[in-house]
């Protein structure tokens, strides 16, 4: 979907906009913070039922850190995603085991290098803010603000004629 200055955009399709931006799979910058001490790293994502997933070790410090503060920032390219991290369990018990099996499809090395069935578990994301930075169908650069607490979108043109 490309966005011009002259149409108006709903916060279903500027949602829709970011989850087609992302693809199925993205490597993405995870930031986190517990008492004023900020660690970021790379986390293998997918995306489905509106969230961002990822898988970790359960023993690593960026799990203990989210165990204390849910609080994160996702980034790829122009995609910025604040939310809320929750811990989903074991991968290997996932209803389904849908994550799994696109984790396959999608991120295979990954999948090959780093699958600890006792120690892996699901991290699920609920997107709260996200920014968008993107480029107009008139070549100007935008960006759009959505507040999934409130469903509500602003798009910010960036350049001026």
């Amino acid at each position: 979907m490309q966005f011009s200055e002259t149409k108006n955009l709903t916060f279903r399709q500027a949602a829709a906009l970011m989850f087609e931006k992302l693809g199925d799979s993205k490597v993405m910058a995870l930031a986190s913070s517990v008492n004023d001490h900020v660690m970021v790293r790379n986390v293998s994502c997918l995306f489905y039922d509106g969230k961002v997933w990822f898988k970790t070790d359960k023993n690593f410090r960026k799990t203990r850190q989210l165990y204390e503060n849910p609080r994160v920032a996702l980034c790829w390219s122009g995609v910025q995603i604040e939310g809320a991290a929750e811990n989903r369990g074991l991968v290997v018990e996932e209803p389904g085991r849908r994550f799994e099996a696109l984790y396959k499809k999608h991120l295979w090395g990954s999948y090959n290098k780093y699958s600890h069935e006792d120690t892996e578990i699901l991290i699920a994301v609920t997107p709260k803010f996200v920014e968008i930075w993107d480029t107009s169908e008139d070549n100007y650069a935008y960006q759009i603000f959505l507040d999934f607490d409130k469903e509500a979108v602003e798009v910010r043109q960036y350049d001026q004629e």
